[in-house]
């Protein structure tokens, strides 16, 4: 008896779904999502202020958007990813549907039980499309993951380091520094 034939989704299918339904299409599969934990979402709105207050402090012109915000990679595959962290910095890319095309700088928060997707999954497309850098915070281990694809260079820091950001000269997070705001009970 053959194997069934793997179904192969679309971008329309991703556009097609309820909006209460969160998920990613990568290439042609849908990736659902659950709900983050507190301690992402903690990380994730630390980090968002973090990086508006320095883009703002510089007057930049990059814009930072926190997941839910659609990014299509590239015009040619279907992939759509939902990062929990996107600056872009061609405003060229932004559309009313989110984003088109490769963002400077991506931040995943990884999830328990779905590490791969951001380790393995998701390293391997958004260095592939043309992202220049990725980040891959994971609050288990307490250490990120800096990947310069430019540059062809990765490190691994942890929640006790200040880390340089790869896209300004002068700025880097202080990781233990925003640790200590974020509550010790979770």
């Amino acid at each position: 008896m053959p194997f069934p034939k793997e179904q192969i989704y679309t971008e329309d299918d991703y556009w097609s779904l309820p909006e209460t339904v969160r998920a990613e299409l990568i290439n042609g599969q849908l990736y659902y999502m659950a709900a983050p934990s507190r301690i992402h979402q903690e990380i994730l709105n630390s980090l968002i202020t973090e990086i508006n207050i320095y883009i703002r402090s510089k007057h930049g012109s990059c814009r930072v958007y926190p997941a839910p915000f659609a990014v299509k990679l590239r015009e040619d595959k279907d992939n759509t990813v939902e990062p929990d962290i996107t600056v872009i910095c061609d405003r060229s890319k932004l559309t009313e549907k989110g984003c088109s095309g490769a963002p400077d700088w991506i931040i995943e928060i990884v999830s328990p039980g779905i590490s791969s997707h951001d380790y393995v999954r998701k390293l391997n497309l958004y260095a592939d499309a043309g992202v220049r850098e990725y980040w891959i915070v994971d609050p288990a281990e307490k250490s990120v993951l800096v990947y310069l694809f430019e540059q062809s260079h990765f490190q691994t820091y942890t929640f006790q380091d200040k880390i340089p950001v790869g896209l300004y000269d002068d700025f880097a997070i202080d990781f233990a520094e925003l640790m200590a705001g974020i509550p010790a009970d979770i």
